[in-house]
């Protein structure tokens, strides 16, 4: 099958591209995404659902039903999942490879995920609260807290039920542990952030944001689905926070709701050594950090970890730069667009980067889920607005970004050759 060339379908085809398009929505695709990549790739019609994929013959009519049965891919399975799909797409792996090709990338294992897991949630936690510009303290307590949480999340994810009510506990121990050291301390009103930032690994930003691209392409099941559970989690963690509050008599500083890239107010003038905020220099620090943490909690692998801190790095300072000329909400859209054409110039480059693993980085940096969660636990209905907003800019960005994107010709560098799969790694 030469590139461009239409696979024919049959049982066994429309199979193969159902297992391929599973594979890419537990590697986070957007349903669009998964429906356009199968209809690229063969004489088929597709409808995707959250976790199930059905493809239809044009011509003949027979369905294949192929639902998901894993657990969600890590970064690096994703890259590769994304590869793969391309390559089907310009013909270059034949629907016979796929599913060896789906296999190796099943089959790649991270060395100690529990480690990673918890040494990335104290890094994302940390991370985060340096670039939010909280006091030294609220950093230092969001390392360990952070720790904290990836330790928890890991032992109700063992638990039968434990998913549905970790966001709760993870949130209101997370704040006991932050209300306890700030009433130790005797500390006056801290910074939302100081909250939010050791549970921000569990907040669904880019679930809710892949929910409104998923309404925005008229996938109306699909996204009301995802937005629902989205809102969901977040309530849920909102109210954990509520009543850690309640319990430790925390009080928050009304005033601290920010997105990423404004600057953060002044340290109180009688604060002592450990209540003042770093410099501004830190925060491009924190983002590093926040990035490290990113890809050991998700399993990036060192090279795409690499690629995150660059990617991660890029988007903050553009968002510095934009945020003080057109706003948060416009700063973001803008920079979702900016961002998602280079990921596919790339892409188009060299098929070792797909657009997906280099825009996901960047993506996590932008969307507000955070902050949606900080403005609806201080109740700010200025933020709140400002993060629904932001969300709509940046679905509106990658939205004009995707059509300059397929509609300008450009040349892809050919693919290299398929090899043998190498154990524990899926063929390049």
């Amino acid at each position: 099958m030469g590139p461009g060339e239409s696979a024919p379908a049959g049982a066994g085809g429309r199979r193969v591209l159902g297992d391929l398009g599973v594979l890419m929505l537990e590697g986070g695709a957007s349903v669009g995404e998964v429906r356009r990549s199968l209809e690229r790739s063969g004489p088929v019609t597709v409808s995707v659902l959250a976790r199930t994929v059905v493809v239809t013959d044009r011509d003949g009519g027979a369905s294949t039903l192929v639902a998901s049965g894993g657990d969600d891919l890590s970064f690096e399975q994703a890259a590769h999942a994304s590869r793969l799909a391309r390559l089907v797409e310009g013909g270059t792996v034949g629907l016979g490879q796929v599913p060896d090709r789906i296999a190796a990338v099943r089959a790649m294992r991270r060395r100690h995920p529990r480690a990673e897991q918890v040494v990335g949630s104290a890094l994302v936690a940390c991370g985060l609260a340096a670039v939010t510009r909280c006091p030294w303290w609220a950093v230092l307590v969001a390392l360990v807290v952070g720790a904290g949480v990836g330790a928890l999340s890991q032992l109700l994810g063992l638990l039968e039920g434990g998913s549905a009510v970790l966001p709760f506990v993870v949130a209101l121990a997370s704040t006991l542990a932050v209300g306890a050291v700030a009433a130790a301390a005797s500390w006056g009103p801290i910074p939302l952030f100081a909250v939010c930032a050791p549970i921000a690994i569990l907040v669904p930003g880019a679930l809710i944001t892949n929910a409104l691209l998923d309404l925005t392409a008229t996938d109306v099941v699909t996204g009301s689905g995802r937005l629902v559970y989205g809102l969901l989690v977040l309530a849920l963690m909102a109210l954990g926070i509520f009543a850690g509050a309640s319990l430790t008599g925390l009080a928050v500083d009304p005033g601290s709701v920010a997105l990423i890239g404004q600057d953060a107010g002044p340290a109180p003038v009688d604060a002592g050594a450990w209540q003042q905020l770093p410099p501004t220099w830190v925060a491009w620090v924190g983002v590093a950090v926040l990035a490290a943490g990113v890809g050991l909690a998700f399993g990036s692998g060192a090279r795409l970890s690499a690629v995150n801190v660059v990617v991660m790095t890029a988007t903050f300072t553009l968002l510095r730069a934009l945020v003080p000329a057109v706003g948060e909400a416009a700063a973001a859209g803008i920079a979702a667009a900016a961002l998602f054409l280079i990921a596919r110039w790339g892409e188009r480059r060299t098929l070792a980067l797909p657009a997906a693993a280099t825009f996901q980085p960047a993506f996590l940096l932008l969307v507000p889920g955070t902050v949606g969660l900080v403005a609806l636990t201080g109740t700010d209905s200025v933020a709140l607005t400002t993060s629904l907003t932001t969300f709509v800019a940046i679905c509106l960005g990658v939205k004009f970004a995707a059509l300059v994107a397929d509609n300008v010709p450009g040349r892809r560098r050919a693919a290299p050759p398929p090899s043998p799969p190498s154990e524990g790694r899926p063929p390049r």
